[in-house]
């Protein structure tokens, strides 16, 4: 593509890097028609991208954050919003100090290096040759600034251990679930990020074990972790005082069902932003999104209209969710009607496993982390190997992807193997620094405190206070 005007190339980093905008009556010559054109279609990718950002964070709070504190009881309403605003400070820190560096620095097929450390090489800097203030480009293919791309992956770094604490809801020491949360960010999260969008193990294509999988926007780097993660730390600390006796209620469906459509609107940018680019294919990506979050929602609601005699709000609710979490992975690669069978779907197996696998293992998965997260994103992950097609996305050079427009199982396979290394890696690693973290601190509250409830014991605050 041709080098924007104010827009040069950046010898340290490799790409396209950004100068001060160039003042009009500075400029002898006409613009170069090209350039201007590149110019135009940077600040459009740009601000699609930045919107995009906001989005994915806007998930964590206030969306996830009233979709979880509506769920638990009255005296744990702070602890779950104080564990997603608590979360979206240190993991941000996080990621700038060394995360985004480990998960994208290098080319390495493993684990990402310290190119990035301190964003060193993402920051803008002073380039004395050029007498100019620099900014690195992410790529030629996709130019966006670094630091938009850095922003964006950040989000998804942010919400995904925050999905965790769902399991461990109302239970978990908020000391244990700081460390928790830093380890598998770090540990965990990173690796699979680098596997999956770097160049890694299960990358798509030849160096993939398998032929690598297909994952737009966070199959298995967010929801199959993050649901594998919740399972592991639901059944090591324990079910719930009361649980499976005692009704556990939640105590504010209002908040529940707002919080499930601030995260309909947020997932706009957590999939379509995926693209990294503002064009034909987040266009194709936002329709999908909403179609399998809609058909979703109808489809767990209908469920418990036939099992249950009514559809319930939390219902509808849990089924957007589920579908937004199928899509997730497809969201690049299918049509808009096979992401209405993909959300229906969805709905219907969620609600399976939240309502009846549940309770037939008798693991107290206490915000359906698991049953929504881990399940529907293993259905989504293979459901794309069946749906994919080049029309959307043609990431083969022109051959056929899923098993319905190919015939072949290949993609199938390798979206299997990604699930199982992904299952692998996330339940195991987990368990171990759940085991660690267990030694050395606890990981569960006194029963006491627990009866009492986290928001008081941990924090020192009511979240409802009536004169």
């Amino acid at each position: 593509m041709p080098v924007p005007v104010g827009w040069t190339q950046d010898a340290t980093v490799g790409n396209l890097a950004a100068s001060e905008p160039v003042v009009a009556d500075t400029v002898e010559a006409p613009l170069d028609i090209e350039a201007a054109i590149a110019n135009a279609a940077l600040a459009g990718h740009n601000a699609w991208m930045l919107t995009s950002c906001a989005l994915v964070l806007f998930m964590t709070a206030p969306g996830l954050a009233m979709f979880y504190g509506g769920l638990v009881r009255r005296k744990n309403v702070l602890s779950v919003m104080m564990q997603c605003i608590f979360l979206m400070g240190m993991m941000t820190v996080l990621w700038a100090l060394v995360g985004y560096s480990l998960a994208f620095g290098g080319s390495g097929r493993w684990l990402g290096n310290m190119d990035h450390l301190f964003m060193n090489g993402v920051q803008r800097y002073w380039d004395d040759a050029a007498g100019m203030p620099v900014t690195p480009i992410f790529s030629a293919d996709i130019p966006i600034p670094m630091l938009t791309h850095m922003l964006f992956q950040g989000m998804f770094f942010i919400i995904t251990p925050a999905l965790i604490c769902g399991a461990f809801a109302e239970r978990m020491k908020f000391s244990a679930m700081v460390i928790f949360s830093m380890l598998w960010g770090l540990l965990i999260y990173c690796p699979l990020c680098h596997w999956v969008w770097d160049g890694g193990i299960l990358a798509y294509g030849e160096t993939g074990i398998a032929g690598g999988a297909l994952d737009f926007a966070g199959g298995t780097v967010v929801h199959i972790s993050s649901g594998i993660s919740a399972l592991v730390a639901a059944i090591l600390i324990g079910p719930r005082m009361g649980y499976p006796r005692e009704p556990i209620q939640p105590h504010n469906l209002t908040y529940t069902a707002l919080g499930a459509a601030m995260l309909w609107v947020g997932w706009f940018g957590f999939n379509a932003g995926s693209e990294l680019l503002s064009d034909e294919l987040t266009s194709s990506a936002f329709a999908v999104t909403h179609f399998s979050a809609a058909a979703g929602a109808l489809a767990w609601a209908l469920t418990e209209w036939v099992v249950l005699g009514k559809p319930t709000v939390l219902g509808a609710s849990s089924g957007a969710v589920a579908g937004l979490v199928c899509i997730t992975p497809a969201a690049g690669f299918v049509q808009p009607m096979p992401a209405l069978l993909m959300g229906a779907l969805a709905g219907v197996v969620c609600y399976m496993a939240c309502s009846k696998l549940k309770h037939a293992l008798r693991y107290d998965d206490a915000l359906d982390a698991f049953g929504v997260h881990g399940v529907g994103g293993t259905l989504g992950a293979l459901l794309t190997g069946i749906f994919a097609t080049r029309a959307c996305w043609d990431i083969a050079e022109g051959q056929p992807l899923g098993l319905i427009e190919s015939g072949s199982p290949s993609l199938l396979i390798g979206q299997v193997v990604a699930i199982l290394i992904t299952y692998a890696f996330a339940g195991i690693g987990s368990l171990i620094l759940l085991k660690a973290i267990d030694g050395v601190i606890g990981l569960r509250v006194h029963a006491e405190h627990e009866q009492r409830g986290l928001d008081i014991i941990d924090h020192g605050e009511e979240g409802y206070t009536f004169a």
